[in-house]
């Protein structure tokens, strides 16, 4: 009995009844895979005193059959569809079913996986969903909106053109290593100069003096080491060979990755709810860019961030999208970042939890965002330098996304609100003196020391 209970009393928590226990009275599930999926509808009894009953049927993952579908949906006046998101093969039946007005949510694997001791169909695996459906058991995933979606499909490409060119240069710098080229000792090989260098060798220069020379700005102080590193190299045709058709690709690379960029910034500009107002009042695409005006564009805002780039700002609006009424709190968002810890309580012990898988991309740039603002005078730089004594670099990084997260939740569920830096004083000025005062004379005390306190003179 706990301590101060009265005998005979019970304390209870009171939970109200949340989503779960409401029911769609006529509901479907659809278990896709890549060529066909299973469709089981929930429909009411036929009859008073009947059993509710399942209609199951074999449709083909073609854009006109599961149009056709959603007429039949339709005619039975299905509330709610559900499906799982397997792989990619739920793209053609969401976003059809989704364009035809039919009511449809995608829903985590693991939280409509089967129930121990079932057998493992298709047929099952579809009435089992559409059951869970009909219970409003299922929480629904976060598919963003169609403009979204397509600024969404250019930000993954440029990331994925990002990470192509990137390993171009690191083939390009082990082609140099073995070629005895040890230009990467004294500068990158991203850099002018030196992709300037390596065209000359692959065109026949030899003369370190003269591949030296073409040193720009500041690496022309370095031109003694620049000598030495190209002398002695044993540059052969192959060489020659493969650095031409690296130093091509990453060309390539460039002109693909300026394009996306214009494809990214143009697609975002005309989606309204990204646009700004204008210091006089005007609005639509590009307005809101200036720092006088009415009401910052959505990049805009969330590139005031420290850390957050415009082209980072943009690529996170393709993850989450612009309207944060689909995630209630701020928490929800960090969660689809999988920046949450998974809560493990059980008695009176409380485990760490595992973090949530969530969206990889997201999770990927706030991180990018968190390792920017580390080491900047800022509230953001003086909290990972906090965090980071305590409890490692790591760590820090992970707390630093996820109050980047949190900040970027407030700034576009109320457009016209500005980011506003705390400082890097912030934690100094809300710190209790006297109670610091006091547990730093407590464990010198533990030393065996005693302490006088006397104030600082003025």
């Amino acid at each position: 009995m706990a301590r101060g209970q009265r005998k005979g009393k019970l304390s209870a928590k009171v939970v109200e009844d949340e989503d779960y226990q409401l029911t769609y009275q006529r509901c479907a599930g659809i278990d896709v895979a890549k060529a066909s999926g299973v469709v089981c509808v929930r429909l009411p009894p036929g009859r008073e005193g009947g059993k509710r009953v399942s209609q199951i049927t074999t449709v083909e993952a073609t854009v006109p059959a599961i149009l056709d579908l959603a007429a039949w949906l339709a005619g039975h006046g299905v509330q709610m569809v559900s499906m799982e998101s397997t792989s990619d093969y739920w793209r053609i039946w969401y976003y059809v079913l989704e364009a035809a007005g039919v009511p449809v949510q995608l829903v985590n694997s693991s939280h409509a996986r089967q129930l121990a001791g079932r057998p493992k169909t298709d047929d099952l695996d579809a009435r089992w969903q559409a059951r869970l459906t009909e219970m409003g058991l299922l929480r629904p995933s976060f598919v963003p909106p169609a403009e979204i979606r397509q600024l969404r499909d250019y930000t993954r490409a440029r990331v994925h053109l990002v990470h192509d060119r990137t390993r171009q240069y690191q083939r390009l710098e082990k082609l140099l290593e073995g070629a005895l080229v040890k230009l990467t000792s004294v500068t990158r090989v991203r850099t002018a100069p030196a992709k300037a260098m390596i065209a000359a060798m692959a065109g026949g220069e030899r003369d370190p003096h003269k591949l030296a020379a073409l040193a720009q700005t500041r690496l022309r102080a370095k031109h003694q080491e620049l000598t030495d590193a190209l002398t002695g190299a044993m540059f052969g045709g192959q060489h020659a060979h493969l650095a031409r058709m690296l130093l091509n690709l990453i060309s390539y690379l460039d002109e693909e990755i300026c394009v996306l960029q214009d494809k990214i910034t143009a697609c975002l500009n005309q989606i309204p709810a990204a646009q700004g107002v204008n210091a006089d009042g005007s609005t639509g695409p590009g307005a809101g860019a200036a720092p006088d005006a009415a009401v910052l564009s959505a990049a805009a805002r969330l590139a005031e961030i420290p850390g957050v780039s415009a082209d980072l700002a943009r690529s996170i609006i393709g993850e989450i999208g612009l309207d944060m009424s689909r995630f209630p709190t701020a928490a929800h968002l960090v969660s689809r970042a999988g920046l949450a810890p998974v809560a493990s309580q059980s008695g009176p012990r409380t485990r760490k939890g595992k973090k949530g898988q969530g969206d990889t991309y997201l999770r990927g740039f706030c991180t990018q965002a968190a390792n920017g603002a580390a080491g900047t005078a800022t509230f953001l730089g003086e909290r990972n330098s906090r965090i980071a004594k305590k409890r490692g670099p790591a760590r820090a990084k992970v707390a630093v996304a996820r109050s980047i997260l949190i900040i970027i939740w407030h700034l576009l569920k109320n457009p016209g609100t500005r980011f506003t830096d705390l400082g890097p004083d912030h934690y100094a000025r809300h710190t209790d003196k006297n109670k610091k005062a006091r547990n730093l004379i407590r464990q010198l005390n533990a030393l065996g020391l005693d302490v006088i306190v006397t104030p600082q003179a003025a």
